[in-house]
């Protein structure tokens, strides 16, 4: 005979101290719960709406500049150090914990154009319209010591840009050609030039870390190979490129702030059609940075805001900008992945969250849980028309606002334009260029 009996383990649902939670028995058989999705639904919209709530991404603004902020360098080993130029000559040292100036050098007469700290964090480099490359100890002068750069070197030009090699005392900077500058010689190792037109920057590659790339007056981008002294190829565009940004994690990627309003993200494998083009500023795009995860670059441009796009998509996911902000000249993403800074026009540095309603601060674990369940029931429902209005809306200012509605009537008739005459010509005599090879004009070797 078979007796049947409930057999409960204590351990299931007794706590084992009352500070400890209810352990509570769950059925998860989905016929037990049928109204589960539109719950979830509910939940995702209500975590949506809060997350425009506490947007809040301006943390602090850092003053103390008398001209506009012209460039920005992060220190290698301290997350709260960073370092600033501007257009009067002035450098400063900041601390971001306690948001202040620690130190004010007046490296140059004009302004500073570039400044880089040297991999292992123990001094820094500028270059200004001086003519000069200067470089400084990051910590300052002793009590009664003077404040001296440890090297000076003059040039024949104006220097317009400068980067510290990833691993090795060199350094590269940049004018009518890209030198490449060993720290204890006052001559350049070596000399590389293709074209006539000034260049306005020059980058290091921080994976490949003997690569180059530089973008000159005359619109184009070059690479360089410092092993071979010689440029490798470069890519013509319809527009000057102010800048360019290595990807951290992946070798080959790079991405151009133009001056067409787009931002362009190459392969240097294939330079002829850009892997994606970025779309959503309404003026020259000055500065881009990438986060260290790779995956999320930010651009600062002429029209007093700054944006967050993700690699892979062609539009930004975040717009930031104050009413006083003016034209914003540098931008920086922290090396802990969690802040922006970008300097601007009327001498201020803004201190941004990378992510606008993320809590700052420790949280506790019921939080972490809270917060990992509400990103991913709105990854879920991320495509819901209600969901996908309420995550995608931003305020702009009014000029902002006004200058995207023009330049949408302007793309439209453009293609009104094309789509006509595409339909009155013979058959194939017009070809149809995509929106990625409509920018490239060539690509030489």
């Amino acid at each position: 005979m078979k007796v049947k009996m409930l057999s409960r383990n204590p351990d299931n649902y007794v706590r084992e101290t009352k500070l400890d939670l209810q352990r509570v028995p769950r059925n998860y058989d989905p016929t037990l719960h049928p109204f589960e999705v539109p719950r979830e639904y509910v939940r995702a919209l209500n975590a949506t709406k809060l997350e425009r709530v506490f947007a809040k991404p301006f943390l602090a603004s850092l003053d103390g500049h008398r001209d506009g902020v012209n460039c920005l360098a992060k220190h290698p080993k301290s997350l709260a150090t960073v370092l600033s130029g501007a257009c009067d000559g002035e450098v400063r040292i900041w601390n971001l914990t306690k948001r202040t100036c620690i130190r004010t050098v007046q490296a140059h007469e004009g302004f500073v154009r570039g400044i880089c700290t040297r991999f292992c964090g123990t001094s820094f480099f500028t270059v200004g319209d001086d003519k000069t490359v200067k470089q400084w100890k990051m910590d300052g002068p002793n009590y009664g010591e003077e404040e001296e750069p440890l090297h000076t070197i003059l040039g024949k030009t104006v220097y317009t840009g400068i980067d510290h090699h990833w691993k090795e005392p060199v350094f590269a900077t940049c004018g009518q050609q890209v030198d490449i500058w060993d720290e204890q010689r006052t001559s350049p190792i070596c000399s590389m030039t293709w074209g006539f037109d000034s260049i306005s920057s020059v980058k290091f590659n921080p994976i490949e870390t003997f690569l180059l790339g530089s973008c000159a007056s005359d619109r184009n981008i070059v690479l360089y190979d410092m092993r071979q002294a010689t440029p490798l190829k470069k890519v013509i565009l319809d527009m000057r490129t102010n800048t360019i940004c290595w990807n951290p994690m992946e070798a080959f990627i790079f991405t151009a702030a133009n001056e067409d309003f787009n931002l362009y993200t190459f392969d240097m494998r294939a330079l002829d059609t850009p892997v994606m083009v970025h779309m959503d500023h309404v003026s020259a795009v000055l500065d881009v940075d990438y986060s260290p995860t790779g995956k999320e670059f930010v651009s600062a441009s002429f029209d007093k805001s700054i944006r967050i796009f993700p690699v892979e998509k062609s539009r930004s996911r975040e717009v930031y900008h104050t009413k006083r902000m003016q034209h914003v000249i540098c931008v920086k993403w922290t090396s802990d992945s969690k802040y922006i800074m970008c300097g601007s026009d009327e001498m201020n540095i803004r201190l941004w969250k990378a992510n606008a309603s993320e809590k700052l601060g420790v949280l506790t674990s019921r939080e972490k849980a809270a917060k990992d369940y509400n990103q991913k029931l709105k990854e879920k429902f991320q495509h819901y028309p209600q969901v996908k209005r309420i995550a995608r809306h931003r305020h702009l200012p009014k000029s902002i606002y006004s200058q995207i509605q023009e330049q949408r009537v302007m793309k439209e008739a453009r293609r009104r334009k094309e789509v006509n005459r595409i339909k009155h010509s013979k058959p194939g005599s017009v070809p149809v260029v995509s929106e990625k090879k409509k920018h490239i004009v060539a690509v030489v070797k």
